[in-house]
């Protein structure tokens, strides 16, 4: 649909693109959003499942202007540690029939409060299965485990870049974007499907340059199938931007070149690219601070270039101390988040391409059973840090009013641009 056809009297109920802006019924769509991948099995009609507890983090969410999920929607079943289960898939057609109920039923609470939802469909970590799983299941068996000291970084994401290279591993993974988008076809709630959650091209850039026609070809040749099952949705990469290019402009350019790709994005994780110390954050907040600016404008000027539109998609910062309970205060991690909404802010009022932001992640009534704050096999709390982390290392919980008010502020002053 055209921009003017988006602007006609008829109401329109998808996100467009209008070049590097979002339009929603012929106005600009901005949002203050979160990660809750978690969501579709919260949904689930299983002994898993809580949807109670889904309804209530909806409503507490959306009290705080919160309009956008970034949602799992494909988990593969794994031999891969800390890979979380029940899955979506396994190596065959048969789909789990309550996450997908799970999805469905997110979905549908979803719209009853005007939220909208960006779902990833694969993973390039091994939280949720993802691409080294898909690999394992066509290469006879064979993986390895992210942070195995056999395998030292960066063996894992080398090897996990060959799926775009296995054809039959793209196969399978084709198969399922078939089902899961044309299930979804029509829906107007979800805004976005992205391709992976953090695809990258290798872990260094030997591999990435020998991958690299192999990862644009797979990008490509997946947006379009997308497109051609359900044309009213935005299509991403889930890309975390020039640290999941290998530090390179030119990867990260070309993997979004495609007039299929909607739009980019960006992750910013201080903490884990040891931009920052946790057991000393009042020594090196102001160091790590001057390079997440650095990293937001690299990314809108980018941005600003292609004519697209920018997501700062995930951004998470440690509790004060490094520590993972609720009780622990947040004051770097507000002041960071300040900082990464006043870029939104300042882009939006410049009409510049910076669209909105997902905080990760939303822990809400979640809280770690055991005292190592470790995920274990069959856990049911559901937290916003995934499996393989500690869980309430990255997490907002409820119980985060100083942060909780940050987030409601930020979504208050950008609704009010209009």
């Amino acid at each position: 649909m055209t921009a003017s056809r988006a602007t006609a009297a008829t109401p329109d109920p998808f996100i467009r693109r209008s070049g590097a802006t979002f339009t929603l019924n012929g106005k600009p769509y901005r949002f203050a959003g979160a990660n809750l991948w978690y969501l579709p099995w919260l949904g689930a009609p299983a002994a898993y499942g809580d949807r109670d507890r889904l309804r209530r983090e909806l409503d507490t969410l959306a009290g705080m202007g919160i309009t956008n999920l970034r949602i799992a929607a494909g988990a593969e079943d794994s031999p891969l540690k800390n890979s979380v289960k029940p899955a979506f898939r396994t190596s065959g057609k048969a789909w789990n029939p309550d996450l997908l109920a799970g999805l469905d039923y997110t979905l549908a609470e979803m719209k009853q409060r005007g939220m909208h939802a960006v779902l990833y469909l694969t993973n390039f970590w091994e939280w949720s299965g993802g691409m080294m799983t898909y690999l394992s299941w066509v290469n006879g068996g064979k993986f390895i485990d992210m942070n195995d000291p056999a395998h030292p970084w960066p063996e894992f994401p080398n090897m996990t870049a060959q799926f775009y290279a296995q054809d039959e591993a793209v196969a399978l993974y084709h198969d399922w974007v078939r089902y899961i988008v044309a299930r979804h076809a029509g829906d107007p709630t979800i805004m976005a499907w992205q391709l992976a959650n953090e695809p990258r091209p290798g872990g260094d850039a030997l591999i990435a340059a020998q991958l690299g026609p192999a990862y644009n070809r797979w990008i490509r040749s997946t947006a379009k199938l997308i497109k051609s099952l359900s044309p009213d949705h935005l299509v991403s990469t889930g890309s975390e931007g020039l640290k999941g290019s290998v530090e390179s402009m030119e990867v990260l350019r070309a993997a979004h070149a495609w007039p299929e790709i909607d739009y980019l994005t960006a992750h910013i994780w201080p903490l884990n690219w040891s931009w920052v110390d946790a057991k000393d954050l009042p020594g090196t907040h102001a160091a790590g601070a001057a390079k997440v600016a650095e990293y937001l404008e690299q990314h809108e000027t980018l941005a600003r270039q292609m004519g697209k539109p920018l997501v700062i998609e995930e951004f998470g910062y440690t509790r004060d101390g490094g520590g993972y309970d609720p009780q622990a205060s947040t004051a770097f991690k507000d002041l960071y988040y300040k900082q990464i909404y006043a870029a939104v802010l300042n882009s939006a009022q410049k009409d510049g391409p910076v669209a909105g932001s997902n905080f990760w992640s939303w822990n809400g009534e979640g809280r770690a059973v055991h005292g190592d704050h470790r995920f274990r096999s069959g856990d049911t709390a559901w937290l916003g840090d995934p499996p393989h982390e500690p869980q309430g290392w990255y997490g907002v919980y409820d119980s985060d009013t100083s942060t909780r008010a940050i987030i409601a502020d930020h979504a208050k002053a950008l609704a009010a641009i209009g």
